[in-house]
């Protein structure tokens, strides 16, 4: 396929030029939705957003928003012949992110911090600051597809299975939605670097951040222990009548459904099928104690035409970002939460992640698994 094909395949973002903020995280996906923009006669303004003390993570390959990748943001935006800035945004990311990172753990959780990025202060702050600038949209290199429906945008799933990263988007609300773009949804990776050296953009092969943005080498328990002292201290493994089979080094290592790493010896495997915080106990047992298909939501987001009827909403529903759609039914509940009934049993349902909903590819909302 070729550059013009290509870029047919990119919905208009509006209907005439306009103004519009691209968040650039310095990587191939939002340089080259800048790019794209700029290309097609848009007055594009550049952004990226300093999360963290960037200095410690520049010898950290792979992930986002780090030092090197704020520099590559600022040469890209050099190369398109676009203003680019670079907002300080430490001090917000430290208390919505990072510190809701830690908790999360410690209250025996497992949690998305990039979800919370994207609905604390990318769409959030990064939101308000381009409509200050006077911007008639904001545009991200998410591989998710917005579409207008009878004069409604909706969310929809990214065309490419592979790259769709709806299930991190399920916080958006109706208002944002108006407001983003998504102009890669329509696309795959492959197509997306192709463009990329379309526009000479030399990070056109640069590899996708795999790890958490602000966890240096995959170490995520180091960053809890010197947010919160003392997420590390040793507690029993437990069965769930309470029998003592051995230690942990801090419930914040373990997570419901492992299996490898529990350093216990059973002529069976066992698996962590709960955390307890309370008592900072980590419980064990058998494959088949996983399996559940009932589990309660909070922080309810719903992007759905009409609420959810009290006689329940048939749907699809994402347990993990990668997992394929599951048969389900939700209803509503008091306090901004829902209770969710799967057709068949998962062992996937871990607190902390997130419940996502869908309508084939239409996402309808989602919330956070709370803990039982």
């Amino acid at each position: 396929m070729n550059f013009m094909q290509v870029l047919e395949k990119i919905a208009p973002i509006a209907s005439l030029k306009c103004k519009v903020v691209v968040a650039m995280s310095g990587g191939v996906d939002s340089s080259t939705v800048a790019a794209v923009l700029a290309h097609q006669g848009h007055e594009v303004i550049g952004v990226t957003l300093q999360l963290y003390d960037h200095g410690v993570a520049l010898g950290k390959k792979g992930a986002c928003c780090a030092g090197q990748d704020i520099y590559d943001a600022q040469m890209a935006a050099e190369k398109i012949g676009i203003p680019h800035y670079v907002l300080n945004y430490e001090s917000i990311f430290k208390q919505s992110v990072m510190d809701d990172f830690a908790d999360s753990y410690l209250r025996g959780e497992t949690p998305i911090p990039c979800v919370r990025c994207n609905q604390r202060v990318k769409f959030r702050d990064l939101f308000k600051m381009a409509q200050d600038l006077g911007a008639d949209c904001l545009a991200t290199g998410h591989y998710v597809q917005r579409l207008e429906v009878d004069g409604r945008a909706e969310l929809h799933s990214g065309a490419d299975p592979v790259k769709d990263q709806s299930y991190f988007l399920f916080t958006t609300t109706q208002e944002q939605l108006n407001y983003l773009r998504f102009p890669l949804g329509s696309l795959n990776k492959e197509m997306t670097r192709s463009l990329a050296h379309h526009f000479g953009l030399e990070i056109a092969e640069k590899p996708d951040s795999q790890d958490i943005c602000f966890v240096p080498n995959g170490s995520y328990s180091a960053i809890i222990e010197k947010l919160r002292p003392g997420a590390l201290d040793a507690g029993d493994i437990v069965t769930a009548d309470g029998t003592v089979l051995g230690k942990h080094n801090g419930i914040i290592n373990y997570t419901v459904g492992q299996r490898r790493g529990l350093g216990i010896a059973s002529p069976e495997p066992l698996y962590v099928i709960k955390l307890n915080p309370e008592k900072n106990q980590v419980i064990v047992g058998h494959k088949h104690e996983l399996g559940a298909s009932e589990l309660i939501l909070k922080e309810l987001n719903w992007l759905g035409n009409k609420t959810i009827p009290d006689d329940g909403y048939n749907c699809q529903v994402k347990l993990r970002s990668t997992q394929k759609l599951l048969p389900a039914t939700v209803w509503p509940m008091k306090d901004g939460r829902a209770r969710v009934e799967l057709e068949e049993q998962s062992q996937a349902i871990t607190p902390g992640q997130a419940c996502v909903i869908y309508t084939g590819s239409r996402v309808l909302g989602g919330g956070w698994i709370e803990r039982n």
